[in-house]
């Protein structure tokens, strides 16, 4: 037998379960449902190392021997033989949202679990396995062990928000599940002092290991499925004056007809499209962890190819195979059943932001333009106006091309009016200051608001053809407008805008190209080849050779291993399952009828035409139906009880770990990418605001690229706005994503284009003086002048004035003088709580009896006159030994 010991993070407990190895084929696990502590544990360990030895008092033979130490259970599965266990054997720290760890896999291990003495062997098995296998579990899978990172922040939030009357109801149902000794012997002292822990379902299009976990999930207890997802995660510090905030991006990928560019597009019949993700940005105050008293806001936004039955045909080589449309569907039934999903997980309005072309000499893109506009309007013709999906057409290819128009200009419009209508997630109410002086765009703000802060309501899905390169840089501008926002709700900027240049969004850029890089090499094989230096125009003349080895590993990619890939990602997630008998795997000619389940049988039941949405959808929007409470949602979640000194629940000893040893260097919040150390500008004198526009060489980390030199990136800086775009834009990638199908009428734009030059006409004796004698702006920042302005005096004159009146003694002469004076200068409301406070001194606040009392004990305790423990003292130190002890 295996025997499976699993413990929480600070080994104090433990379930254990047996797998038996005897039988061939089939999984049998026994979970007794038992919470061990350690010495428990290592007496049943004891036990049966003395049980299984060869010789009873035998001491050479190990009866029970360690097979592997992992940190997590990915799942079980089986081809043609028997089961095998697969294995978290190493992890690595992303992020941390709360307190809530998630963790990247590293490395896993497939145990084959039957004994060799019953074994039945199979010749195919060992190709099954090695087409698993091509799954690489070590590149860009996440999971946590107490954050559901298959559901939103917002979805995570609204739920720890439901009503406590609820919650009581829901105890007394799933109270029956399992017989703990320690949940009823905690909350029966002390009556009242628990605490209600609610876990709910995962989001199964986000899981992308629900198949492996499917033969346990109703036999072992919840903690032992551990929910993976598949993407990007990534975060970084941003240091506003030494204050952090954690700036966090997440990207899950759907599972459902996931695949490779060109063999999985459009959607299947249930509506799901392929390279759907679905992209959260969240930003928090790291000072505070706690959920309930800190600071949290998120935005989200998806991608996703056009919701049609279309394809590509790859056989002919071609680098531009010809778009087929390959079913008529003139009721939109692929397209409702698409939206009517995302109106039951994001509410509405819903705004599609189509980046396909829209003049083409030979028809291509404007195939999937067409159609999708159809679609569109049929489906609004049902709903209600004020809940209609929204379609913006915007030919991105063709703004890039011109030289009169700013592309992330006209993306920046775009995004301000997506971000009012959708509004975004916060979790605490407008602080005082927005009340009292709110911006002009602050009252404009959509969504949804409530006593507890906002929600988002709705969400912008964007597509081109791929949704790689042109949809990565859309999704960046409309992150970075929502980031404004964010910030400001939380108080931490006084206007919502944030500029290009600055430390915030070069880190908010670098965080965007890694998630479009690791997205890229997902479905398309290769890393972006348009970014958003491309589209600014101000990529150094080194990218375009990086452009064009981008496209070539995409065309080599998709047309010799993308087959392969595909095969593997179907036996992974359960496409396809093998069957002595039926053909293999590599047999089938075609995935087709592995995707679209209607081709295998006919349904039963048809979807009206006209009311095409799911009831009860409509009669809660704006709001998600997923978000409302309600029966059907309720069912969803399992509700617990716990004590209140719990280690379960206990975020303090689950993020710092005091049992632990450890070591700054290796401490996660200190190596994390952060904005003062990488991309705050190492001079003296310089604004340390990560809000203040700067040359892009004066940062830590450039983004033109750290061998270009200082005049190389001044001229270019000079020449951005009338700078052709380089060639790697329409005439290089001729198979890339975005400018893949580049036309004849294109291709006489080519010979206009020009590649900016270095030049360097300064002599060496201008370069000495330049060393030698430094201006004042290197050296303080700020171009210090001989005479300053009369405005400046003015201001001047009068800071020193206030000062005077507020430092020298109160005289009746001076009172009426001072005050005829400032009465035309300004006027001063007194809005502070403290009693005497000004630019001198400040009253302190008062503190408590009770508090001062601590305070003094504390000053005695550390001179060792210890205080006598009161009774309540005595009383919380043996819940403590009998809670983690006994």
């Amino acid at each position: 037998r295996f025997f499976l010991v699993g413990s929480n993070p600070a080994e104090t407990k433990y379930r254990v379960l047996k797998i038996d190895r005897t039988e061939p084929k089939d999984l049998v696990i026994i979970d007794d449902k038992h919470v061990y502590t350690q010495q428990e544990v290592r007496e049943l360990l004891g036990r049966l190392d003395l049980g299984n030895r060869t010789k009873i008092g035998q001491k050479g033979s190990s009866g029970l021997s360690r097979a592997v130490s992992a940190f997590g259970v990915v799942g079980f599965v089986r081809f043609l033989e028997g089961y095998y266990i697969v294995l978290i054997t190493k992890r690595r720290k992303m992020a941390d949202i709360g307190g809530h760890a998630i963790y990247k896999i590293e490395d896993t291990n497939m145990i084959y679990i039957p004994n060799d003495s019953v074994r039945v062997t199979h010749p195919d098995e060992a190709r099954y396995l090695r087409i698993f296998q091509n799954v690489d579990l070590s590149s860009n899978f996440y999971f946590s062990y107490s954050y559901d990172l298959s559901h939103s922040l917002q979805y995570n939030l609204t739920v720890l928000r439901m009503p406590l009357e609820l919650l009581k109801t829901e105890t007394s149902q799933t109270r029956q599940e399992s017989f703990d000794i320690f949940e009823d012997e905690g909350l029966s002292a002390q009556g009242g002092s628990g605490v209600f822990g609610i876990c709910s379902k995962p989001y199964e299009k986000y899981v992308w290991n629900g198949k492996l976990l499917e033969a346990v999930k109703n036999t072992v207890h919840r903690d032992w499925l551990l929910y993976i997802i598949h993407g990007f995660c990534g975060q970084s510090k941003l240091l506003i004056y030494g204050r952090p905030i954690y700036v966090t991006l997440i990207a899950r990928r759907s599972s459902k007809f996931a695949g490779t560019r060109f063999l999985k597009r459009g959607a299947n019949c249930e509506g799901d499209v392929a390279n759907e993700v679905e992209t959260e940005q969240i930003l928090y105050d790291a000072s505070v962890m706690s959920f309930s008293a800190g600071s949290y806001s998120s935005y989200v936004q998806v991608r996703g190819s056009v919701p049609l039955y279309w394809s590509q045909d790859i056989s002919t080589m071609m680098p531009k195979p010809p778009i087929t449309l390959d079913q008529a569907d003139p009721f939109a039934h692929v397209a409702a059943l698409h939206f009517d999903q995302m109106l039951q997980r994001f509410g509405s309005p819903i705004i599609i932001l189509n980046l396909v072309k829209e003049r083409e000499k030979r028809k291509h893109e404007r195939i999937l333009s067409e159609e999708l506009v159809a679609a569109v309007t049929y489906l609004n013709q049902f709903l209600p106006p004020e809940h209609a999906i929204i379609y913006i057409p915007w030919d991105m290819a063709k703004y890039t091309k011109s030289k009169l128009c700013n592309v992330l200009d006209r993306l920046n419009v775009i995004a301000e009016s997506v971000v009012k209508k959708t509004g975004f997630f916060v979790n605490r109410p407008d602080s005082y200051c927005s009340i009292l002086r709110p911006d002009e765009k602050w009252n404009e703000l959509g969504g949804c608001v409530v006593s507890t802060g906002r929600l988002q309501t709705g969400v912008l899905r964007t597509n081109c053809v791929d949704c790689l390169d042109r949809t990565n840089t859309a999704q960046f501008m409309v992150g970075k407008c929502a980031l404004a926002y964010q910030l400001y709700s939380l108080g931490l900027i006084d206007k919502p805008n944030l500029q290009f240049d600055t430390d915030a969004v070069r880190l908010f850029e670098e965080l965007y190209e890694d998630h479009g890089d690791t997205l890229s090499l997902q479905y398309g094989g290769s890393q972006l080849v348009h970014r958003v230096k491309t589209y600014r125009k101000i990529a150094p003349w080194t990218q375009h050779s990086k452009d064009i080895m981008q496209t070539l590993s995409r065309y080599y990619s998709n047309a010799f291993s993308d087959a392969d890939r595909q095969d593997s990602i179907n036996l992974f997630l359960g496409v396809f399952k093998p069957t002595e008998g039926k053909p293999h795997l590599w047999e089938l000619p075609t995935d087709f009828y592995l995707h679209h389940k209607n081709t295998l049988g006919l349904s039963q039941t048809r979807r009206s035409y006209t009311y095409w949405w799911t009831t009860d959808v409509l009669k809660h929007l704006p709001l998600p139906f997923d978000e409302v409470t309600c029966a059907e949602n309720r069912r969803k979640l399992t509700v617990k009880k716990f004590h209140k000194y719990e280690e379960e629940i206990d975020i303090h000893n689950e993020f710092f770990r005091p049992y632990e040893l450890s070591s700054f260097d290796e401490t996660f919040c200190l190596a994390m990418t952060n904005s003062t150390r990488d991309f705050m500008p190492k001079n003296m004198g310089i604004d340390p605001s990560p809000f203040t526009v700067r040359k892009p060489d004066e940062t830590g980390k450039s983004v033109l690229g750290n061998k270009s030199n200082r005049e190389e990136t001044v001229l270019q800086r000079k020449t951005a706005a009338s700078a052709p775009p380089p060639p790697s834009e329409e005439a290089v990638s001729s198979s890339s994503e975005d400018d893949s199908g580049t036309d004849k009428e294109d291709e006489g734009a080519v010979s206009q284009r020009s590649t900016p030059v270095k030049v360097t006409d300064t002599g060496d004796n201008t370069k000495i003086t330049e060393n030698v004698v430094q201006s004042t702006k290197d050296v303080y920042g700020v171009n210090l002048s001989d005479v300053p302005s009369e405005d400046d005096l003015t201001i001047y004159t009068r800071f020193v004035q206030l000062g005077q009146s507020q430092h020298k003694p109160d005289k009746s002469s001076q009172q009426v003088c001072t005050k005829l004076h400032l009465d035309r200068v300004i006027n001063l409301i007194p809005i502070s709580s403290f009693s005497q406070d000004n630019i001198y001194e400040v009253q302190p606040p008062r503190a408590d009896r009770k508090s001062i009392e601590i305070f003094h004990a504390h000053i005695q305790a550390g001179k060792g006159n210890m205080q006598p423990l009161g009774k309540e003292d005595f009383f919380m130190y043996r819940e403590y030994i009998r809670n983690r002890y006994l």
